[in-house]
């Protein structure tokens, strides 16, 4: 795939992220840009919403500098299903229209410390095209199963009853469940396991409902829970554990503050008396490389 020779040369790229103060997020990103490089040859930068460095605003200055007349700009949110943050922050944060009303402001009137008041303007005068999510992708189920492979491998039971949940954040939205659901509609298909999914927070089923309805009907032995998430951050490696009952916890739920929302997460122990394997998210897999090219060949 030679995409670079489809593109002209003052043509680049911003692999946007949402940001984390955890230095997970950030290790795996510049892994994921430095791949996306070499696999396309195309000047990028990656564009943080918020949090982390660089900003969406400083990318478009880093690539100023890296590209001589620089005319056009394709942003893509390096994010599994679209929300709140692919259809109205990123592109406010890219100086573009949002695609649909903020149900957290409608009449767009942000308060002063709200993160699209504070970010800095984009300075640009060329053209920038905003891609969607990448998407219940069919190769997203080639890493779900390198990740399940992955797990078993290290499995401490033999030949015993297994099961697989697929596990995502939850959205107060419908988007996220869509994306879920018709990920896991294509996974059921494949899967030589019994299994099913669940949802961290906000939205049903939890992961606690899953893997009870789960286990009580198929009286399994060992369970494979597979984030499906990009990058480790304090919800791959801290929420989602405590539920699994891998981390010990004085309470059994806390509060995270996104600046956009408050909420709770209810962390209490799923009752599982089997194994539970628990493989790494997504990360920079090279698979995930291949799609993130797919996308930017397809709008050429």
């Amino acid at each position: 795939m030679d995409i670079n020779s489809k593109l002209s040369n003052n043509t680049a790229v911003i692999l946007v992220s949402h940001g984390s103060t955890l230095p997970y997020a950030e290790e795996v990103f510049t892994e994921i840009k430095e791949k996306f490089i070499k696999k396309t040859g195309i000047a990028t930068e990656i564009g943080y919403m918020k949090v982390s460095e660089p900003t969406i605003a400083g990318a478009v200055e880093i690539l100023k500098g890296q590209v001589d007349d620089l005319a056009k700009i394709i942003a893509l949110p390096v994010f599994l299903a679209p929300g709140i943050h692919t259809n109205i922050d990123i592109p406010q944060l890219l100086g573009l229209e949002p695609l649909e009303t903020d149900p957290r402001c409608p009449d767009g009137n942000y308060p002063a410390e709200h993160y699209l008041s504070i970010a800095p303007d984009v300075d640009f005068d060329g053209e920038i095209e905003l891609l969607p999510s990448i998407g219940p992708r069919d190769k997203l189920l080639d890493i779900i199963d390198k990740r399940i492979l992955e797990a078993l491998s290290e499995s401490k039971l033999g030949d015993v009853k297994t099961g697989i949940l697929l596990v995502t954040h939850g959205s107060r939205l419908n988007y996220n469940k869509e994306f879920a659901t018709e990920l896991y509609n294509k996974f059921e298909k494949t899967c030589k396991y019994p299994s099913s999914f669940g949802f961290m927070e906000l939205c049903g089923p939890s992961i606690p409902e899953s893997i009870d309805k789960l286990v009580d009907e198929n009286d399994l032995e060992r369970l494979v829970v597979v984030p499906v998430f990009i990058a480790p951050g304090m919800h791959t490696t801290h929420d989602i554990p405590h539920i699994l009952g891998f981390l010990e916890s004085h309470e059994h739920s806390h509060g995270h503050s996104h600046g956009d929302h408050d909420h709770e997460h209810d962390l209490t122990p799923v009752e599982f008396d089997g194994e539970i394997l628990y493989p790494e998210p997504i990360k920079a897999d090279d698979i995930l490389i291949d799609i993130l090219a797919d996308m930017i060949n397809e709008k050429l």
